[in-house]
């Protein structure tokens, strides 16, 4: 079953994250999609803020992984725009099992490396300040965490 959250603002898109961040259970991988400034970044804020991490968080565009390990539990946030799909020697798969929670920005050009097991969200902007997020569990851990938030 497919989800539909429609947030008019970054208040919201923070809050949902957090609604999210609250359920949270080790190995938990969210998966992000969506165009440039849409919200993705600013979700895995939300996540970062529920979870207590006082470092900035920021696209880690030209890292391709930060790892922020002073909140409750390890956030490994992965942006792999850049990889064009390659993702040879950068380990991805291990951070699944790292008993953390693993975001990956622009999920969709590395789909076929992703678990089974996981949590799909896409941005759409609509309006200067609104979007529409589709939210797609896969797994019945990410079904039971989308009827907890949603």
């Amino acid at each position: 079953m497919d989800y539909k959250f429609t947030s008019h603002d970054e208040y919201e898109t923070l809050e949902l994250a957090q609604n999210f961040e609250s359920e949270k259970f080790p190995n938990m991988v969210i998966c992000l999609n969506g165009e440039l400034g849409s919200g993705k970044t600013l979700f895995v804020k939300g996540i970062a803020n529920g979870l207590g991490i006082s470092e900035s968080i920021t696209s880690p565009t030209f890292n391709i992984v930060k790892e922020y390990l002073d909140g409750e539990m390890p956030l490994y946030h992965f942006d792999v725009y850049r990889l064009d799909g390659n993702i040879d020697g950068i380990g991805i798969e291990e951070y699944f099992k790292k008993d953390g929670i693993v975001i990956i920005e622009w999920a969709n050009t590395i789909e076929d490396y992703l678990p089974q097991e996981r949590l799909d969200i896409k941005f759409k902007i609509v309006g200067e300040n609104k979007r529409v997020l589709t939210i797609v569990p896969h797994g019945q851990k990410y079904e039971e965490l989308c009827e907890a938030v949603l």
